[in-house]
């Protein structure tokens, strides 16, 4: 007998991956949570029965969330990580020896049990000694912090359940707050294809260019996310991604990554046309 899952992306589109077997299950307080070992994408994250990441593809994702900021400031020492129990965000961060200080902050402690066992290609630099983990709510954490972070990294799965918070309006402000002078904000954007997706592309780049001098979108593909064309929202008090980027500084530091180089980080800014009339017709 063949065992498939299947995530429904809208009510005529699905995308469908065989399983050997289902490795993990569990309901937390916050959601439901499934790892499946398949032959395709190796192991493979589920939440709520939406696929969060796969072994052979979480490189991009993690990549992209974290170099582009990383090579337009290299000098950011402490970070703010909100989402990411996968704790590939936080692998990513780690190979950097000038960052001093990452804070990351999950809302279910059973992300992170469950990375830590069956991801651990991901889980892997949870425990470095820079990294404390925090098992509670991004939104108030962030509350009343000012002038702490050189970049906030807002690693949110989807805007329904316990991630809608994290595309407020109020949320992004606190963001802002959080910042110090130069200080960047990354934050997962949605897709621009189906209509829903786009709908919340346009709602989180409204907000965030509403506080931020400096907002822009990135996008970058991905096989196993809805369509493969995904967005990061890049928002700064100070520095713009593109003139600001530090080519050399970034190369010279000699990190090998499987997607990020410092071409990508230029073009990944480049926007089809349908994309950014999307974006501007909304803020305008």
């Amino acid at each position: 007998m063949e065992l498939w899952f299947s995530e429904k992306h809208t009510e005529n589109a699905k995308f469908s991956i065989r399983v050997k077997e289902q490795v993990y299950s569990e309901q937390s307080p916050f959601q439901k949570i499934d790892v499946f070992e398949t032959e395709e994408y190796g192991k493979v994250l589920v939440i709520d029965g939406i696929v969060m990441l796969t072994e052979r593809d979480e490189f991009i994702y993690h990549d992209m969330i974290v170099h582009v900021a990383m090579a337009t400031n290299p000098e950011i020492k402490k970070v703010l990580v909100i989402g990411a129990g996968d704790g590939g965000t936080v692998r990513e961060l780690t190979r950097y020896s000038t960052i001093e200080k990452i804070d990351m902050v999950e809302i279910d402690e059973v992300v992170v049990k469950a990375s830590r066992e069956f991801l651990p290609f991901t889980a892997c630099k949870l425990d470095d000694p820079r990294v404390n983990l925090y098992f509670e709510d991004g939104i108030k954490f962030v509350e009343g912090k000012e002038n702490l972070y050189d970049l906030v990294i807002v690693d949110s799965t989807d805007p329904i359940g316990p991630g809608e918070g994290l595309f407020t309006t109020e949320f992004y402000r606190n963001c802002y707050k959080a910042l110090t002078e130069k200080g960047i904000l990354v934050n997962q954007n949605e897709s621009p294809y189906y209509a829903h997706n786009a709908r919340e592309m346009k709602r989180a780049h409204r907000k965030i260019k509403s506080i931020f001098p400096i907002s822009k979108v990135y996008q970058y593909h991905i096989p196993t996310y809805p369509t493969g064309h995904w967005l990061f929202g890049f928002a700064s008090k100070g520095l713009d991604p593109i003139k600001d980027l530090n080519t050399d500084k970034w190369n010279s530091l000699g990190l090998k990554t499987k997607y990020y180089n410092t071409d990508i980080h230029v073009g990944a800014f480049a926007l089809p046309t349908y994309v950014r009339d999307m974006l501007e017709e909304d803020t305008n």
